[in-house]
C-alpha cells in the first residue's frame, strides 16, 4: 500500500515524473539499472550514487529526498538579481535605460550606486510592469535580427537565478566585461548556459554561468522602425501579383 512506501522512494518517483521520463528512461540516466519500478515499489534501496546523480542533473536536496527539508532543490547558481535598483519621488522603482554607449560601463558599475544615478529612468503605467524589476537596454548591432532591430530598445525583468530562467527566451545577459542580447538555452546538469544569436551568422556563445552576474527576460520591446520590413513587402507583392493575374482571366473570360 502507499502508506507503506517510504517516502524517499515516493518522491523519487515525484522527480522522474517531474520530468516526464518513464521508468526505463529514467534508470538510465541514473545508471540504475534497466528500471526504477522496484526502487518506486520500495523494494529496492536508493542507493548513494543515485542521490549523486539527481543532485548533479537535477539539483534535487538529498535532505528534502529523505524528507529532513521543504526545499526540493539546492540554490547552486549565483544571484543573478539586480545589484542595485533605484526609485522615484513616490517610491516606485524606476526603469532604468542603459543605451549602447553606457552598456560597456554597465557591466563594470553594476554596484555603483553614483554611476546609475547620470543613467535616464522612467515608469510605464501598464499592469504589465507592475510586479517584479525592470531595466531597458538598447540592441548593439545585427545579431538578433530579425525580430531586434539595432538601436531599439529592449525592456526585460529581472530573474533572481539561472534555474529561475525560462528556457530558450531571449535575455539580457551581464557579465564582469560585457552586456549582450541573446535567447539563453540551459543544458542540464552542465555549469553552462548557450548563448543564441537569431542571426545565424554569429556563432553560439558558451557563457560559464559563475560568471553571470546580472540576468533580464526580454518581454517587451521599443521601436522607432515603422517600415515595412522585406517579409511584408514581399506577401504585398505577392498579393498584387495575384489580383493581377485574377483580372487577366477575367478579362480572358468575358472575352470569350
Amino acid at each position: 500500500m502507499a502508506q507503506d512506501i517510504s517516502i524517499e522512494a515516493r518522491r523519487f518517483k515525484q522527480v522522474r515524473e517531474d520530468q516526464g521520463k518513464t521508468q526505463s528512461e529514467f534508470a538510465s540516466m541514473l545508471d540504475a539499472g534497466s528500471t526504477t519500478a522496484d526502487i518506486e515499489r520500495g523494494k529496492k534501496k536508493i542507493t548513494g550514487k543515485i542521490v549523486s546523480e539527481l543532485l548533479r542533473q537535477f539539483n534535487i536536496n538529498p535532505l528534502w529526498l529523505y524528507g529532513n527539508s521543504y526545499n526540493k532543490e539546492l540554490e547552486t547558481s549565483p544571484n543573478t538579481a539586480p545589484k542595485i535598483i533605484t526609485m522615484d519621488s513616490t517610491d516606485r522603482e524606476n526603469m532604468i535605460m542603459v543605451p549602447i554607449k553606457a552598456s560597456a560601463g554597465y557591466a563594470s558599475n553594476v554596484q555603483d550606486t553614483d554611476w546609475y544615478q547620470e543613467l535616464p529612468a522612467f515608469n510605464i503605467p501598464l499592469p504589465q510592469y507592475k510586479e517584479g524589476s525592470y531595466r531597458a537596454f538598447q540592441v548593439k548591432g545585427d545579431s538578433m535580427l530579425p525580430v531586434l532591430q539595432p538601436e531599439e530598445w529592449v525592456m526585460a525583468k529581472a530573474v533572481e537565478s539561472i534555474r529561475q530562467a525560462n528556457q530558450s527566451r531571449i535575455h539580457v545577459v551581464v557579465t564582469d566585461d560585457t552586456v549582450v542580447v541573446k535567447k539563453l538555452v540551459k543544458q542540464d546538469g552542465s555549469d553552462q548556459v548557450s548563448l543564441i544569436s537569431l542571426n545565424k551568422d554569429y556563432p553560439v556563445i558558451e557563457q560559464p554561468i559563475v560568471d553571470i552576474k546580472e540576468l533580464w527576460e526580454v518581454n517587451s520591446k521599443l521601436s522607432f522602425d515603422l517600415d515595412v520590413h522585406e517579409g511584408q513587402e514581399a506577401m504585398l507583392s505577392l498579393k498584387k501579383g495575384l489580383d493581377s493575374l485574377r483580372d487577366e482571366i477575367a478579362g480572358i473570360k468575358k472575352g470569350t
